[in-house]
């Protein structure tokens, strides 16, 4: 059938099963909103405050849901707005298709009215993307993209179509092979597998790290079955958060820069450490030259070059995680390891994770989430020492129930991510834990949580001051406060009931089940404003620079001070 190039991208968006798209309209764009308001029963539309909101909230769709996230933008500035949220998504690895409008064919690279090179700003940023100039290219180009995007490891796509081609005509053909996406993934080695199992079987102190990969596999059964039949302590990445249960007894919680000392001191003791869907991030292994020194060291990744890329292994098994986990629980027989692993339980009683409970603090604020929720709940943060109190106080056990900027450590990304989370996942209860130096930047789109009715609950962590960079100014730059003292007359509360949100504000620990339970109970965006100490901190943490077994606490900065 005979359709314009706006009716052929929302067709294509139906063929892959798309319901929800994030966006902000404008002049290049103006075609393809029109015929999606002519099939707005069968696609949702979801109008952000700003595009990098619309960005954000089709990522937190992604990551809740493991589908595709969509957003679209206009030429010039609307789509630049993306490309933070675009960045954040390929840092990560999540599936993402963003759809922009360029000026017509004939107006390009003339310095048009709102024209941009947005394939070329983003190359560096996007798994691929394209510049469609030609509508009879549409439809294929639409479809390879969600077939990029969503394939061996997921990335962001960007279609940026000129406005010509949103209104030429072309020949349609509903291509039912594109509908259904066949996972396509290169069998594991048999020699990399045998000498995979080698490893494991002699090791004696073996350890696990479990990062986002897992995640994105969806490979949360088979490790647990893994780790059963290995008989070894695990830890996770900040992007690994819920691949494996956070309440079993042989987690030992986060690695890295402000990780569990119990994880940093498993890691840096064991003999052999097999990592999971992780890249080796610099937050996580420190100096990587003391990183596992006395390990082997077996990476399991999809992506041959994450292999040797920061820290040299021993040996690596390139594939899908839960591809290759199925065939290694298939054939490793039990282990057992009762004396490591009773020095692990050892190392968990004596560094526990800790915080005062005498006044209002971030970890007692998420912990007491925790308890209100079973830990039945989608937690969204942004960056920052909000971040890091959430990874360490909840207990995720469900995979794409943490949703965080990890790689690119976007502040102002957790308010839009929460949006699209709760839209992907109307089932779970989903919070968005911020700093206010965090909330400040994206913080309109608490008008889009109220105008499209989505009832996120958004916990401002309120110290007055840039509560991270502070920290490392009190601990490395002398006290010296630069730029991050927020002491002003903003309301949020005030602020969230101008947007038509519920707001509260809460000072004392006693006053946060109350406020949290009402928040649920309202079905309401809600803003709950904690007022919290401006020198509280995250613990552990480790020097920039250190060794990861150099962790240290409040607790061990006091005891040197008065050695």
């Amino acid at each position: 059938m005979q359709l314009n190039g706006s009716e052929i991208v929302i067709r294509c968006l139906e063929e892959q099963h798309v319901d929800t798209v994030f966006g902000y309209p404008g002049g290049a764009i103006l075609n393809i909103y029109d015929a999606l308001y002519k099939h707005s029963d069968e696609i949702r539309h979801i109008l952000t405050s700003h595009e990098q909101g619309a960005a954000h909230a089709a990522d937190g769709y992604a990551r809740a849901t493991g589908k595709v996230g969509v957003c679209f933008a206009t030429s010039g500035p609307g789509a630049t707005n993306l490309v933070t949220g675009i960045a954040t998504a390929y840092m990560d690895s999540i599936p993402m298709v963003a759809i922009t409008a360029n000026v017509t064919t004939d107006l390009l690279g003339k310095d048009s009215f709102q024209e941009i090179d947005i394939a070329g700003v983003t190359m560096p940023i996007t798994k691929h993307n394209y510049i469609v100039k030609d509508v009879n290219k549409l439809a294929d180009t639409i479809r390879s993209a969600f077939r990029i995007a969503r394939s061996g490891r997921p990335g962001p796509v960007l279609v940026d179509i000129t406005k010509d081609v949103t209104a030429n005509m072309a020949e349609y053909h509903f291509d039912p092979d594109q509908v259904v996406f066949q996972k396509e993934n290169r069998p594991p080695d048999e020699a990399e597998l045998q000498t995979a199992l080698e490893m494991i079987e002699k090791s004696e102190q073996p350890c696990v790290m479990v990062g986002g990969g897992a995640v994105i596999s969806n490979a949360s059964e088979e490790l647990a079955r893994f780790v059963e039949k290995l008989d070894a302590p695990v830890c996770d990445t900040l992007m690994g958060k819920g691949a494996f249960d956070g309440e079993k007894e042989n987690y030992t919680g986060m690695i890295g820069m402000h990780g569990t000392k119990a994880s940093n001191l498993a890691v840096t003791k064991c003999d052999l450490l097999v990592v999971i869907g992780a890249r080796f991030s610099d937050r996580v292994t420190g100096d990587v030259k003391r990183f596992a020194p006395n390990a082997k060291i077996l990476q399991i990744d999809i992506d041959p070059a994450e292999i040797d890329k920061n820290v040299k292994t021993t040996a690596s098994v390139i594939g899908d995680v839960k591809d290759v986990l199925s065939i290694l629980n298939r054939r490793l027989p039990d282990q057992h390891h009762p004396q490591w692993m009773e020095t692990v339980k050892e190392l968990k009683a004596k560094y526990p994770l800790t915080y005062r409970r005498d006044i209002l603090t971030g970890p007692g604020v998420i912990e007491k989430i925790y308890e209100i929720t079973g830990g039945d709940a989608i937690i969204t943060t942004e960056v920052g020492q909000n971040q890091m109190w959430a990874a360490q106080f909840f207990k995720y056990s469900q995979p794409r129930t943490f949703t965080t900027s990890g790689g690119l450590g976007t502040m102002g990304y957790g308010l839009g991510a929460s949006i699209g989370a709760k839209i992907g996942r109307p089932d779970k209860l989903v919070f968005n834990i911020a700093g206010d130096g965090c909330f400040r930047m994206n913080m309109n789109e608490i008008a889009t949580a109220v105008r499209s009715n989505v009832p996120v609950i958004q916990v401002v962590l309120n110290n007055h001051v840039l509560g991270m960079v502070r920290q490392w100014q009190t601990l490395f730059y002398g006290g010296r406060y630069s730029a991050t003292v927020l002491q002003d007359a903003v309301d949020f509360v005030k602020l969230a009931e101008a947007m038509g949100a519920d707001g509260c504000r809460i000072t004392k620990p006693e006053e946060v089940e109350p406020a949290i339970r009402a928040a649920i109970a309202s079905g309401r965006p809600t803003v709950i404003d904690c007022i919290i100490d401006s020198d509280d901190k995250v613990f552990p943490m480790v020097s920039p620079g250190g060794a990861i077994e150099e962790a240290f606490t409040q607790e061990d900065l006091d005891r040197k001070e008065h050695q």
